[in-house]
């Protein structure tokens, strides 16, 4: 047991790290490649991959989307084989949330069957039209989706 508390945690602090350098690549972005590589250089499993999400989230509504996201893919994610962490982002500018969720494999993820993430965007749906005050549909609708790989 204690074994597999120790494993989950070094899990959760390499789902932590792979996320944060996702972040701090897209902060020096602009750097020269040579000088990149060398602040970035960290070592991640080949098999690992981000799913990479954006979501329409208006300002208004930005206390809602975190709070729905909260009580539905937050405590779901968290139960999942192979999850490594993830990271949410929201873009003023253009009123966008970006999710980075790290994943041990691309199978890992897939493997995940398409009727249970049904069910948890309903949960997610349901408590952002609650706290929107919007009567149906979803308030924050999926605008992309893709996956990204390390290098």
């Amino acid at each position: 047991m204690k074994t597999s508390k120790t494993k989950n945690f070094f899990e959760k602090i390499f789902g932590f790290l792979f996320v944060s350098l996702i972040f701090l690549s897209t902060i020096f972005g602009n750097v020269k490649n040579l000088q990149a590589e060398s602040l970035l250089k960290v070592s991640f499993p080949k098999e690992s991959i981000v799913e990479h999400l954006k979501l329409d989230v208006p300002k208004r509504f930005k206390h809602a989307w975190l709070k729905a996201e909260e009580g539905s893919w937050e405590p779901w994610l968290l139960k999942q084989d192979g999850f490594l962490g993830r990271q949410l982002f929201w873009d003023p500018k253009v009123e966008e949330a970006t999710l980075l969720i790290g994943w041990k494999s691309r199978d890992l993820w897939k493997n995940i069957s398409q009727t249970e993430i049904n069910l948890v965007q309903q949960d997610f749906e349901k408590i952002a039209r609650k706290e929107t005050g919007e009567s149906s549909g979803n308030p924050f609708p999926l605008i992309f989706e893709g996956e990204l790989n390390p290098e």
